[in-house]
């Protein structure tokens, strides 16, 4: 898949929970985050022909919160969502990286071919970042009004992740393997 689809599966839901929240608030806004989520991942499933494992934890949460949301009519469900995400993923990085487990690599080894030190750098500053947004959520979340915090989810956390994901580059060139040759086959 290119990497405008990719990027357009991954922030459509978030689009359309913006928009849906700006026009009817809070729960509406969650009720079509559910929806589009839920699309996004099948035609993601539709188009690549494999199950994306962390878009699906990304809707399981959502579908899981955003239900309670919905059901209790409380919007704080919705808002510890990125947060118990986000702690998650960086608990699974943190526990990996002292089992000595190389999660990263799993997740991204057909996209980049690293050394192991690479591996193990990229998977603990991905950690402290994951963790570093649970606690802006935490903190927006409970100083702010949900308008505030949904314009954060939307405009705040993607920007910061695509800028993170940039300034691993230095990091990712520097423990480039390089691509070993394809093998021929047999002279005639």
């Amino acid at each position: 898949m290119n990497q405008f689809a990719r990027l357009a599966i991954e922030a459509g839901p978030l689009a359309a929970f913006f928009v849906a929240n700006s026009q009817a608030g809070i729960m509406t806004g969650t009720a079509v985050f559910m929806v589009a989520i839920s699309i996004a991942v099948a035609v993601s499933w539709r188009l690549e022909r494999r199950i994306p494992i962390m878009p699906v934890v990304g809707a399981g949460f959502v579908l899981l919160f955003g239900g309670l949301t919905l059901w209790l009519q409380d919007d704080l469900f919705i808002k510890i969502k990125p947060t118990l995400v986000n702690l998650l993923f960086a608990a699974v990085l943190f526990v990996a990286h002292a089992m000595r487990r190389n999660v990263m690599k799993r997740l991204l080894g057909t996209v980049l071919n690293l050394s192991d030190e690479g591996w193990r750098t990229l998977g603990i500053r991905w950690a402290w970042f994951f963790l570093v947004l649970a606690v802006l959520n935490e903190v927006v979340w409970r100083n702010f009004s949900t308008d505030m915090w949904v314009n954060f989810k939307v405009f705040g956390i993607m920007p910061l992740t695509l800028v993170f994901s940039a300034f691993q580059a230095p990091l990712i060139m520097r423990h480039q393997l390089p691509e070993e040759p394809a093998e021929s086959g047999p002279a005639a």
